[in-house]
């Protein structure tokens, strides 16, 4: 399939981490940075009380964002190992024309537009599969 239709001549976004929920988000940062040596860059809380991590191989610079939900918040579900994939991020120069371009060609939304951290225009579609993607 030709790109042209979206992101015209040139591509404009880029894949930028994946993000997977944890159970215990002190337990998972002394396992990434403790043992496997990764940086963290940034930690924070969401709206809805959960809590978030994002960690950068110091070589590779391949990113992993750690999410850890409370348990009465909507996004916590039952965790079942080997299914933690939250959602996959990718970051745009246009974000909210990109998305409005994917939902005209069929994605379907995942959640309505969200301020994270005072950074707004944070969308979420859904792949054909119901895997997150997000678009910041």
């Amino acid at each position: 399939m030709e790109e042209s239709w979206i992101f015209g001549a040139e591509r404009k976004m880029v894949l930028r981490y994946f993000g997977i929920r944890v159970t215990n988000l002190e337990k998972s940062l002394e396992f990434y940075i403790g043992l496997l040596r990764l940086k963290k860059l940034r930690q924070g809380t969401m709206s809805h009380g959960g809590k978030w991590a994002l960690l950068e191989d110091p070589r590779s610079h391949q990113r992993l964002e750690l999410n850890w939900y409370p348990p009465d918040s909507a996004f916590a579900t039952e965790y079942v190992p080997g299914e933690g994939l939250d959602h996959i991020g990718f970051k745009s120069q246009d974000a909210a024309q990109t998305v409005k371009k994917l939902i005209a060609r069929g994605a379907r939304s995942a959640l309505a537009p969200t301020d994270k951290n005072g950074v707004k225009g944070i969308y979420y579609l859904k792949d054909p599969d119901g895997n997150w993607i997000e678009f910041f």
